[in-house]
């Protein structure tokens, strides 16, 4: 029962890390766009980073 109890409650926090993925994923795609349109490299290159990291995170968290 135990087992069963910690999947349940991993799976929950994978639900819920994964939803907070998301929006950061929006959010740094955003800033993506402003940095696109202001022609700032700096601002550009940190956000590509960003957007790999959590494109890395989300593909783990995904297949599980």
């Amino acid at each position: 029962m135990k087992q069963v109890m910690n999947a349940y409650r991993k799976k929950s926090l994978d639900k819920q890390r994964l939803a907070v993925l998301r929006l950061e994923l929006n959010y740094e795609l955003a800033v993506l766009f402003e940095a696109l349109q202001d022609e700032n490299e700096d601002m550009k290159s940190k956000s590509k980073r960003k957007l790999e990291r959590i494109r890395e995170e989300l593909l783990k968290l995904e297949a599980l």
